[in-house]
């Protein structure tokens, strides 16, 4: 990203702020008519992409931009403009029996071509190729054969669903919306957070919480980067973010490359699981199913410890093996220091509150983040200055403006796959593969959203999959929130499974290791999100539903499963573990996490008699060592 200087730097952080300020003003205040609303957040974000991201890493100017950006800058802002301009007209016209006129198919050109130039800057060029390939699809599909095949669509009809259909998707559609309105508040809120200091709290916890245990500094990583994730909601910022930090430093003490990138980037990409905030997915989700944000932030809630208790599990087992010690005392800071910032935790507790209360989110966000403004003030070393308060504004708008374009893309993908059908006919052939079996169904739907995920925000790949996968699994009985919550999963995965994962890509980066061998330790450190995915579907009670023995059965086996797969793994339990142990212990976590053909009581008690057994074999080896020893 470019970084302007001069009168243009200057003019376009303050637009940037004042659109931010804006979308926080209306939070608590009320929004304008939809489609105004959608209109002024494209008109905001869109344009300014051209100026801010370069075409092209080293051939584009780097401080200042090109004649053709600004030409670019230009094209996107006119369709924008123009409905935001016509917004009654838009709002009352039918949909596909009102005409398009050709002034509105030029302007819809010029939506989708400056979206997708836009979405490869800032964004990713996969997801770009998508939406290509879905506009493709609705003018090509009435010539492909057998279950591919579609009707014949007119330019028009295509130009209108891609761009102006503001019911059922497209550029204007209802998931432009929750971005305009919902997520765009909770970001200025994760903004402000980071302007006030809270980073600085979550950073020192994680140290005075977790350092001065073996493997100190890798724990202190898997912390911190849980608690940044619930402020970014971006796996790929919360790695550059905190992996800068931590990533040296758990390769000073010990840890391989690979290691330390792949314990980052499994406890980056969690980030969006960890309520409160739960990234912009979650939002998204309770806008489709209808079904309150905070009841989503309950029922994921469980989940969300298992797989950070997972990782720092692994992290253990591995400091163990690696015999790395803990931080130096000298850089642990005194739990005195983590108290001084204590008080910025009020607004957090504010808006968990709030949304428990049944408060529409963007008001939660909104007198969060006037909470937080305040209660920074309490103290010297939290104040925030008129400049940092800009400062927090033109943040949030740097992180709202790509996921502007990333959403509207996905609306472009999602009204691609309704209008063609492709949602029942691509549906209909995983149902076919999966042969009514709910457990092949779970399995290739998991696949299929990895290999959606590559190269794609969570977001939109989550989007996309709850789309084609939704219907199939509750057409088996599962219920709307779990499916989404397994799909939701796996998008969340998609991020750091190889062979493209956005986020071990750039820990590796950081960490000068190779991305692939970086992607693999983090699919191995983030194994919970596969067992948790599946546990949604199977045991009610890790969504906090059922009575209490039935949540605690159905959390026990997955503590127990987790920990003996990461020292089945790892090598390490109590000592190091043989092979023959390790594929034991290994083997009997697997029955217990995914074996749910068998009762809730057999999979604990086959979990928990694997780890007393190897527990007693450990034990029994070590005393004999002693004796020898004394000997």
């Amino acid at each position: 990203m470019r970084k302007l200087k001069g009168p243009l730097g200057q003019i376009l952080t303050l637009w940037l702020a004042g659109v931010a300020a804006l979308h926080l003003y209306w939070g608590g205040f009320g929004f304008p008519e939809p489609i105004a609303m959608r209109g002024f957040h494209l008109l905001a974000f869109v344009p300014p992409i051209f100026l801010l991201w370069p075409a092209r890493r080293i051939a584009s100017p780097r401080h200042r931009p090109s004649a053709v950006d600004w030409l670019w800058f230009l094209a996107a802002a006119a369709p924008h403009a123009w409905v935001l301009w016509n917004a009654a007209a838009v709002s009352d016209r039918m949909e596909y029996v009102d005409p398009f006129s050709p002034t509105m198919m030029v302007l819809a050109v010029l939506a989708i071509v400056t979206l997708l130039e836009a979405t490869r800057r800032a964004v990713e060029p996969g997801l770009a190729w998508m939406v290509i390939l879905s506009i493709a699809y609705m003018q090509f599909g009435h010539l492909l054969p057998g279950v591919l095949n579609t009707r014949e669509f007119s330019p028009a009809e295509i130009l209108e669903a891609s761009w102006l259909v503001p019911t059922a998707g497209g550029v204007y559609g209802p998931l432009t919306g929750i971005v305009a309105t919902t997520i765009a508040v909770f970001i200025t809120f994760g903004a402000f957070m980071q302007g006030s200091g809270t980073g600085r709290l979550f950073s020192n916890l994680g140290a005075a919480a977790a350092g001065r245990y073996v493997g100190g500094p890798a724990k202190v990583a898997v912390v911190t980067s849980g608690l940044f994730g619930t402020m970014s909601g971006s796996s790929v910022s919360n790695v550059i973010t905190t992996g800068a930090m931590t990533i040296p430093l758990m390769v000073r003490i010990g840890y391989r490359p690979a290691v330390a990138g792949g314990i980052e980037s499994a406890a980056s990409v969690g980030g969006a699981i960890m309520p409160p905030v739960m990234g912009a997915a979650a939002f998204v989700m309770s806008e489709i199913t209808n079904i309150p944000y905070g009841e989503i932030v309950v029922a994921a809630a469980l989940g969300a410890v298992l797989y950070y208790f997972a990782i720092l599990v692994a992290v253990h087992f591995e400091a163990r093996k690696l015999n790395i010690a803990p931080m130096a005392k000298a850089d642990i800071p005194s739990w005195r220091e983590v108290a001084a910032d204590a008080h910025l935790v009020i607004p957090m507790a504010l808006l968990v509150y709030l949304m428990m209360s049944r408060w529409s989110g963007n008001f939660a966000a909104f007198c969060a983040t006037m909470a937080m403004i305040a209660i920074a003030m309490l103290r010297r070393r939290t104040r925030m200055s008129p400049r940092v308060i800009l400062d927090s504004l033109h943040n949030a708008a740097l992180t709202m403006a790509p996921l502007a374009v990333a959403i509207a893309g996905a609306g472009i993908v999602v009204s691609a796959l309704t209008a063609t059908g492709m949602v029942v006919a691509f549906g209909g052939i995983i149902k076919d593969l999966a042969g009514g079996s709910l457990p092949v169904l779970l399995v290739l739907l998991a696949l299929a959203v990895l290999i959606l995920g590559m190269g794609l925000p969570t977001t939109p790949s989550y989007i996309i999959a709850a789309a084609i996968g939704v219907p199939q699994l509750m057409e088996m009985g599962v219920g709307m929130l779990p499916a989404h919550l397994f799909l939701f999963y796996f998008a969340v995965l998609a991020d750091a499974t190889p062979p493209v994962a956005a986020a071990a890509f750039a820990a590796a980066s950081i960490a000068k290791a190779g991305p692939t061998i970086t992607s693999l330790h983090a699919t191995r450190f983030g194994i919970a999100g596969f067992t948790v995915g599946f546990a949604f579907i199977y045991d009610p009670g890790i969504m906090l539903r059922g009575g209490l023995l039935e949540i605690g059965l159905a959390f026990s086996i997955q503590v127990l499963a987790l920990t003996a797969i990461t020292a089945a793994w790892a090598g390490s339990f109590m000592g190091p573990l043989a092979m023959p142990v390790r594929l034991l212990l290994g083997a009997a976590g697997l029955m217990a996490a995914f074996g749910h053909m068998f009762n809730a009581p057999t999979r604990f008690a086959l979990a928990l008699a694997a780890m007393a057994v190897v527990a007693g074999l450990q034990r029994a080896r070590g005393a004999r060592m002693r004796s020898v020893s004394s000997a």
